[in-house]
């Protein structure tokens, strides 16, 4: 029996998307450049997927840019913001548990010289009010922020920032790397006052190496590469025609039963929640298991256990977890994450990410615990010898 338990780190293809993506590959396999019939048709279906994207998150179709992925998309979107930033008086507020694909281009900045200011987290994964109250200021020219945290899962009250942020200067750009939120939690940008959000088609059962960006139609950014006309010239290169298709397919599939997948995530996360802290003892629960958490992620911590142990014990088993966001599971620094909301050391190293997709369900859970428990008891009897 496998049980994947790591989908914020990648989802199995859901079998509708992958029926539309051979059909690409076999059949509307024409470039969209061309002039002739089957460039035209897959030109259609391309801008059927950026319709199905953009009705999930209720933006316009012509704010939608299509990319490789997440990555892409947030550095397409900050270093155009940074670029039109006077570097001596501007500064650019970010927080301190960002994915790689943001934290990473902030440090760069700040080796150039850029004053880059990183928010603190509280004890539940909130940015802290007053870290925001003191570091946005009238010279602040962008802030960055994450969604849905991808390790814990804390939503960030978006409203709220942004409500704050502009109250301070209407003239601050705004990016959101939305890849942990798209499926999982209600967007509607009609009603986001913000310039850019990232989006990655495999973390909601799409392909890898698709993803999209929203530009918001009173913002604009500037290309990364230079070639071709494709995307509006902000994305050259032939177009990931299968990739695209499967991604607005995935998204057409999640708006369809939204409401029951929401309810199903959620009911697995406090079924898993519950049943360990049940049969365990000494354990933490680091996600929020009410609204405020996002229903795919369940985040806990076993004292007394190494994580990456665990870890391998339960890939014996066929269960597969992961002990942090994918993007840092070779790190070894510091879980800023954990370390943000204050989680010691003896549970620390013990912490694990369960995550949920489309193909779980509640019959994997007696198996799942059982063997979590039979594993940190053995790793716990080994290292108290």
């Amino acid at each position: 029996m496998n049980i994947y338990l790591d989908n914020c780190a990648t989802t199995r293809v859901r079998d509708e998307v992958l029926t539309e993506m051979i059909d690409v590959f076999k059949n509307e396999y024409g470039n969209p450049s061309s002039l002739h019939r089957m460039g035209l048709n897959i030109e259609k279906k391309i801008e059927a997927s950026r319709k199905n994207i953009a009705s999930l998150i209720n933006s316009g179709e012509n704010e939608i840019l299509f990319t490789s992925g997440g990555t892409e998309s947030n550095n397409l979107a900050i270093n155009s913001h940074v670029s039109k930033l006077n570097k001596s008086s501007s500064n650019i507020v970010t927080t301190s548990v960002e994915h790689p694909s943001v934290q990473n281009v902030y440090k760069q900045y700040e080796k150039k010289g850029y004053d880059v200011r990183y928010l603190d987290i509280d004890k539940d994964g909130f940015i802290d009010f007053e870290s925001l109250k003191k570091l946005v200021d009238k010279n602040t020219g962008l802030i960055s922020i994450i969604y849905v945290n991808n390790e814990i899962g804390t939503i960030q009250k978006l409203d709220e920032i942004i409500k704050y942020v502009k109250g301070v200067s209407a003239g601050i750009k705004i990016h959101i790397d939305a890849v942990q939120a798209l499926g999982k939690v209600p967007i509607n940008l009609k009603k986001l006052d913000i310039d850019t959000m990232s989006f990655s088609a495999h973390k909601i059962h799409g392909a890898k190496g698709i993803g999209a960006l929203y530009v918001s139609s009173k913002s604009n950014v500037d290309a990364l590469m230079y070639g071709g006309a494709q995307e509006k010239n902000l994305r050259p290169g032939t177009e990931n025609t299968p990739g695209i298709i499967g991604l607005g397919k995935a998204c057409e599939l999640i708006k369809k039963d939204f409401n029951e997948e929401i309810k199903k995530l959620n009911s697995l996360k406090l079924a898993y929640a519950d049943r360990l802290k049940e049969k365990i003892d000494d354990i933490c629960i680091n996600s929020m298991l009410d609204e405020n958490g996002a229903p795919q992620i369940l985040s806990v911590s076993f004292k007394g256990v190494k994580a990456e142990v665990l870890l391998h014990y339960l890939e014996n088993y066929g269960i597969y977890v992961s002990t942090r966001a994918a993007c840092s599971s070779k790190s070894k620094n510091e879980n800023p994450t954990l370390k943000g909301i204050g989680l010691s050391d003896e549970f620390m190293n013990g912490t694990i990410r369960i995550s949920f997709g489309y193909f779980n369900n509640i019959d994997e859970l007696d198996y799942a615990v059982d063997k979590i428990k039979e594993s940190v008891e053995d790793i716990r009897k080994i290292t108290t010898r």
